[in-house]
């Protein structure tokens, strides 16, 4: 059985950097939701019919095989909450993995806006995420989408079980991590380096 950790919040909060720090201390495997973007971007353009459907492909095919073969996964999300395509869409990776016998964690992040813009900018995010290296589209899409949509639950809010809101604005990740840890009892799998973080 196979167990999902999601590390969800707004663009630039500090999800991918929290998740492979999740993902070193844990040995679980990692898939960006910039992983299945920059692929199709790269095949079918950016925001295209055929991008679209492939992200979603991608992610579907790639959830079904860590169920299937017994992967604990870490997935980083934007979460509009208040659009419920959105949440019934972590709601049925939620179903996915515990109807498999695993168990599904959440792990929120939020920030203020200003920290957000600032980490928008650093050279690692954008070394990592090209789609992200029109820097004056990128900081209008940040200020956009903090207006037009709910990125964080309302205060005190419950989204599921093993759901811990996290504010990492004066945190390393490594520190986030370790409350993620703490919280939910997680230990390591046993499983060599190159079984979960090959090629970086």
């Amino acid at each position: 059985m196979a167990n999902l950790i999601i590390v969800c919040g707004p663009q630039a909060v500090g999800k991918m950097t929290v998740a492979e720090s999740l993902r070193d201390k844990l040995h679980y495997n990692m898939m960006m939701n910039h992983d299945s973007i920059e692929v199709s971007d790269r095949i079918f353009g950016f925001n295209t019919p055929a991008q679209v459907e492939f992200n979603a492909v991608f992610r579907e095919k790639a959830f079904e095989i860590a169920v299937k073969n017994n992967v604990d996964l870490i997935f980083t999300y934007v979460c509009a909450f208040d659009i419920p395509k959105d949440r019934d869409y972590l709601l049925s990776l939620k179903s996915l993995f515990e109807n498999a016998g695993g168990k599904f964690y959440f792990v929120e992040l939020f920030t203020d806006l200003e920290t957000r813009l600032a980490r928008n900018e650093t050279p690692y995010r954008l070394e990592r995420k090209a789609s992200k290296r029109d820097i004056a589209w990128s900081r209008a899409n940040v200020i956009s989408d903090a207006k037009k949509y709910k990125l964080n639950t309302d205060e005190g809010e419950v989204f599921c079980e093993n759901h811990i809101k996290i504010d990492n604005t004066n945190l390393e990740p490594d520190q986030v991590a370790e409350k993620v840890i703490t919280a939910f009892g997680l230990v390591p799998v046993e499983k060599e380096e190159k079984e979960y973080r090959f090629g970086f």
